[in-house]
């Protein structure tokens, strides 16, 4: 997959709230094989250095960082975080997300296609997090976007994919654009089945954070991904109404 410029060869993205450790978080991290990771500015501090020792421990960890402005309810809020994460973590990459409805964190998509625009503007590689509406969609890849993040669910709710047909038409109408759910999956079978509508990559968080076992929970991710990319590639058979035997009837034997 190739992002603004970049080559990747995972198609798996992890953020980095809500682990139990950041011991854990690191194993997990190299379980998933995943080379690009979120990180919310709100772990660092410019002026008393906390968080220091976390963005140590990512940076050792060999793997690209994706800032998200999480949080952001407004445009001048989300506008002003994007820029202070591009000096705090030294990258024009930035996971845009202007939340605009508390109890679902619908994404407010006119703030958002806004805030997209004055980022685009500035220089910055923008991966919004947006909703599965293709008007939407258009108007982000218009103002500058060249990668687009529908989420499959509300995030955090681990309900999966709770549109398909919408995602669906996304790849269709957009078959050149890298496309990745981005929120809402909490199974293995639910990235699986994202990849296998022709998707580019998966972003997930809680479901592996929030596993019993976080490490297992990545690598099963990974080999989900995987599998739903090779599934899509293969071509996989039309759906059929009716049976079809996988044994010729010709030449069978009949008894009198």
């Amino acid at each position: 997959m190739t992002v603004y410029g970049t080559t990747l060869r995972s198609r798996l993205m992890l953020g980095t709230a809500l682990y139990p450790s950041p011991a854990l978080l690191a194993d997990a991290i190299k379980a998933s094989g995943a080379e690009v990771v979120t990180v919310s500015l709100r772990r660092e501090s410019g002026a008393e250095r906390a968080g220091q020792g976390f963005w140590s421990m990512i940076r050792d960890l060999g793997v690209r960082v994706l800032p998200n402005t999480a949080g952001c309810h407004g445009v001048k809020e989300a506008v002003t975080t994007a820029q202070m994460a591009r000096e705090v973590f030294q990258t024009n990459w930035i996971k845009l997300e202007v939340i605009g409805e508390d109890d679902t964190l619908q994404p407010d998509v006119f703030g958002l296609v806004e805030a997209a625009r004055i980022l685009a503007d500035e220089g910055f590689a923008v991966f919004p997090y947006t909703t599965d509406d293709l008007v939407v969609a258009e108007r982000l890849l218009e103002a500058g976007c060249e990668v687009l993040m529908p989420w499959g669910a509300p995030i955090g709710s681990g309900k999966g994919l709770n549109n398909p047909f919408a995602l669906r038409a996304l790849r269709a109408h957009f078959p050149e654009v890298p496309l990745v759910v981005d929120a809402g999956i909490g199974l293995p079978s639910h990235a699986a089945a994202a990849m296998e509508l022709g998707y580019d990559a998966i972003l997930l968080n809680t479901a592996v954070a929030k596993a019993g076992d976080p490490v297992a929970m990545a690598k099963s991710f990974a080999m989900a991904v995987e599998a739903g990319r090779l599934a899509y590639d293969a071509g996989p058979m039309e759906p059929r109404d009716m049976a079809e035997p996988s044994t010729p009837v010709i030449g069978k034997a009949f008894l009198p």
